[in-house]
């Protein structure tokens, strides 16, 4: 119980840190020079993004959308290469085996940070890596098909799935030991069922399982599938926070059903090589969080519900979310008994 309270008092303690920072950042990036000299003509071509994941998911949605918001804010044009695989280290790898030039830039998201913590990964994202931007911080939900008739609602999803005795399924990423999959096990701990985690490393596979019926539900973000929800394909029945926020006043928080944990959330950012030439490491760094502040930027954060939350750090404030919630993960998986 006391190794209990630790942990809850630790992840407690990040999510102050994810709203206080979230504040204090973006006093910081009103201050951000308008313009800003290129270091030696840089970039002289177009830049290189590594998305660790496919393009259908929340990865491929931020990094197109912060494509566009530093063309917006500074005329430079980057393309992306998606390299999914491996709950996003194929990618991660990619990127680090590239020249550290400043060409090629890299986005990821949590992963990074509980697969250095669970020492799947030697890179960390804070050490090893410089953060450009963190420009989305978000919560989970869980979500049935609109139209699903053997179940409507939290209760009656749980009761559907205690009946199945294992059987049921849920869409989920594959990474044992992610923030989806920790999320998860506590809540199907808390509620004594057990249910299938089935693994799919890209969104859209996701997403087609739950609208084809290949799965029972699905654990995501909201943002990543805003159009099923528009279209009324996905319905949320339940929403990891301890309050409901406004966007689903309808949908029953943590608080509502009992849950008393604190849930752990999903960031996504912008990342270059730390053994990158400094002078363009200073204008990358200006570049993507002035791409962040652009309204073509700020519109796509907003549809995608991640204006509930503030999200941006650069990269000292970066480099603090990271490392506490890497101490976080570390306290999970020691209870968990996944590290020593």
């Amino acid at each position: 119980m006391h190794t209990l309270n630790l942990l809850r008092r630790s992840v407690l303690g990040l999510l102050i840190a994810l709203f206080g920072a979230g504040i204090a950042g973006a006093a910081g990036a009103a201050q951000l020079p308008d313009t800003m000299a290129k270091p030696g003509g840089f970039p002289e071509r177009p830049l290189s993004m590594i998305v660790p994941y496919g393009p259908g998911g929340g990865s491929g949605q931020v990094s197109r959308a912060m494509i566009q918001g530093v063309k917006d804010a500074t005329g430079i044009d980057i393309t992306p290469d998606y390299k999914p695989g491996g709950s996003g280290m194929v990618g991660l790898k990619t990127y680090m085996a590239a020249p550290a030039d400043g060409y090629t830039v890299l986005e990821h998201i949590d992963d990074a940070t509980s697969a250095f913590a669970i020492g799947k990964s030697k890179i960390h994202p804070a050490v090893n890596l410089i953060p450009l931007v963190i420009s989305q911080i978000t919560f989970s939900q869980i979500y049935i098909r609109g139209k699903e008739t053997r179940f409507n609602d939290w209760d009656s999803y749980v009761k559907f799935v205690k009946a199945q005795g294992g059987k049921s399924t849920i869409a989920n990423v594959s990474g044992e030991g992610s923030m989806e999959r920790i999320n998860m096990n506590r809540i199907a701990g808390h509620f004594g069922f057990k249910v299938q985690q089935i693994s799919f490393n890209k969104g859209g596979q996701r997403y087609g399982a739950l609208k084809g019926g290949q799965v029972d539900a699905l654990f995501e973000q909201p943002g990543d599938v805003r159009g099923f929800l528009d279209s009324g394909d996905f319905k949320p029945i339940l929403t990891l926070l301890f309050e409901r926020p406004s966007a689903f006043a309808k949908v029953p928080s943590m608080k509502d059903v009992g849950l008393t944990f604190t849930p752990l959330m999903r960031f996504r950012g912008f990342y270059i090589n730390k053994n990158a030439p400094a002078d363009r490491v200073k204008y990358l760094q200006w570049a993507f969080q002035k791409g962040f502040h652009t309204d073509s930027y700020q519109a796509f954060n907003k549809k995608k519900f991640m204006d509930l939350i503030p999200s941006f750090r650069d990269t000292e404030g970066a480099k603090k979310l990271i490392n506490d919630t890497m101490g976080v993960y570390k306290k999970v998986y020691k209870e968990m008994g996944l590290v020593k």
